[in-house]
This record gives C-alpha cells, structure tokens and sequence, in this order.
C-alpha cells in the first residue's frame, strides 16, 4: 500500500476504472453472446437486428471510451456479423 497520499487516490481510482471496464466488457461479452443464441436458436430476424444493433452499439461506445481498443472492436464486429451472415 503507498504511503503517499496521492499514490493512495491513484489506487482508488484504477480500481475504480477497473471495475467500470469490467462491467462494460462484461456486458458486451453478454450481447454478443445473446446475439449467437439467437442465431443458434433460429429466432425472428428483426429481433435478431435489433439485438446486433445494441450490441454494435455497446462495441462501438466501448472502443470511444477506450475500454477496448479499435482493432479489438472491429474483431468482435466482424465475428458477430459472419455468424449472422451464415445464419442467413
């Protein structure tokens, strides 16, 4: 533990950054994975749109925030988008 009283606020902070980054990516990693149950199970295709939508929409606010880096999104995108297009 750091004696200085701004290394201390600092270690408060990351771990308050981490939990937040956590929370987010484990959201994301939720939407995508109800995205590909629903691939799986063959559900309506607009419910289908909607649910890749929230989840682009989750990647996409994650990448500006800098939880997750560009090419890491763009990576995640491109998976969820070639399973639907083999769905189809």
């Amino acid at each position: 533990m750091p004696n200085i009283k701004s290394a201390v606020k600092r270690v408060q902070v990351a771990e308050r950054n981490r939990q937040r980054n956590m929370a987010y990516k484990s959201a994301i990693r939720t939407a995508i994975k109800k995205v590909l149950q629903g691939i799986e199970n063959k559900e309506d295709k607009a419910a289908m749109a909607e649910t890749l939508k929230q989840a682009y929409s989750l990647i996409d606010r994650a990448v500006l925030k800098g939880i997750l880096k560009k090419n890491t999104g763009a990576r995640y995108k491109s998976r969820v988008a070639k399973a639907m297009q083999k769905a189809a």
